[in-house]
């Protein structure tokens, strides 16, 4: 955890006895706050009823949902929090560009038309780049042209992403990755391949929003014989061509991987 100043030792001590909460208590709302940039905040935290969302103006989820006087507690709490950060220097500065810091996303990306915080994730939308940061981790992704106005987190256990654009909803991980780790694999609807390493080199990621049917194969019960493709499978093959091309004229896909892949659907006809 980041630390804080005298300044922020001071505030939370004088929250935690003003609303009988423990210490740490207090600091895990601060932090929640802090991730969600003052105006907002998403929590697990049992002395205010386990998990629960709070939003500047009086939006207020808490497990306990019938009790109003918990949700009050957290409203004035969390307004306190964000007037504190807002005034005060609560935490020791972080150099920009580290994680943890409040600008936590590589310095060359500049300044974000979009950022949040959910969970344990944070990330950043920039011109054609998406920063994601996850346990300390940043991983700086492709957007290709997809034009972002959204992200949201998979509920459950899975660190998984998904974004939307004008194709839709995608997920993350299916980006070409600039820099970082990457995250977990997701089960993917709308692409074009089956999960590759996130390691592999950008130039081999596959092309996003082009969906291919895998080819037909051969069971080892059948005969060796290569079997005739269907017109249905020509077709389909034909069709995602054409939106290669136009993937391809809009910027998307180079001349060269438009090509390598064109070769590669017609050797499956």
């Amino acid at each position: 955890m980041q630390n804080l100043t005298a300044d922020g030792q001071q505030l939370v001590n004088n929250l935690s006895q003003k609303y009988n909460l423990s210490y740490d208590a207090v600091v895990h709302m601060l932090i929640a706050v802090n991730n969600g940039s003052g105006s907002m905040a998403q929590f697990n935290c049992p002395e205010l009823g386990g998990s629960g969302q709070w939003m500047r103006g009086g939006m207020i989820m808490v497990g306990d949902m019938f009790n109003n006087g918990l949700k009050n507690t957290v409203d004035n709490l969390c307004n306190e929090l964000a007037n504190g950060l807002a005034n005060l220097q609560i935490f020791v500065p972080i150099p920009q560009g580290t994680p943890g810091s409040n600008q936590w996303w590589p310095v060359d990306l500049g300044q974000p038309f979009s950022s949040g915080a959910q969970n344990n994730i944070r990330y950043a939308v920039f011109p054609n780049r998406l920063a994601v940061e996850l346990n300390g981790q940043v991983t700086v992704y492709n957007t290709l042209d997809n034009h972002i106005s959204g992200v949201s987190q998979q509920q459950g256990g899975d660190t998984s992403l998904t974004f939307s654009s004008q194709y839709g909803t995608i997920a993350v991980n299916s980006l070409p990755i600039v820099s970082g780790p990457g995250m977990a694999p997701a089960p993917q609807n709308n692409f074009a391949e089956p999960a590759q390493n996130n390691n592999a080199p950008l130039n081999d990621a596959p092309i996003n929003n082009a969906p291919i049917d895998n080819p037909p194969q051969v069971s080892n019960t059948q005969s060796s014989n290569t079997p005739v493709p269907s017109n249905t499978s020509i077709d389909e093959t034909l069709q995602i061509i054409e939106k290669l091309a136009k993937l391809k004229d809009a910027g998307a896909i180079s001349e060269s991987e438009y090509n390598a892949k064109k070769t590669e659907l017609l050797s499956r006809i």
